[in-house]
């Protein structure tokens, strides 16, 4: 874990949030970059919604994906990135506009690939879950 890679960089205000982050209402709940866990919370908003009204299954999709990849993110070198190689999404029950909290975890990480898995709830009731694989790289060498 290094306090000046971008994900730490973000959280103390010298770099600006990512706009993908911004548009779901991400808010950090807890973080522990030693044990690869986070927690946060995402304000669904109307213009999420499909036509039955529920929030719409992509955007339950990039907010794991924004929950599972911090989560690694947290514990990176400064120069290193984890771009997201598989998201596996299963959707438990329809969610609504307001809060949604999103727990995620490092299940495994080895040198380069690491195995990831978060949920989400919605007035405690479970509403999505996922596993991710992510890749460290470099930024300054791209491998």
């Amino acid at each position: 874990m290094d306090k000046n890679n971008f994900f730490w960089q973000i959280q103390n205000g010298a770099l600006p949030p990512p706009p993908a982050a911004a548009t779901l209402g991400i808010r950090f709940t807890a973080i522990d970059g030693a044990a690869g866990t986070i927690e946060v919370e995402f304000q669904a908003r109307p213009e999420f919604t499909n036509p039955a009204g529920n929030i719409q299954g992509g955007f339950l999709a990039a907010m794991l994906d924004d929950c599972m990849g911090p989560a690694l993110a947290a514990t990176l070198a400064a120069g290193e990135f984890a771009p997201t190689l598989n998201l596996n999404v299963a959707y438990q029950r329809a969610a609504r506009v307001g809060l949604i909290q999103g727990k995620a975890r490092i299940v495994k990480r080895g040198k380069d690939i690491c195995f990831l898995a978060g949920e989400l709830y919605q007035d405690d009731c479970l509403i999505a879950t996922a596993t991710a694989t992510a890749m460290v790289r470099s930024l300054a060498t791209g491998v």
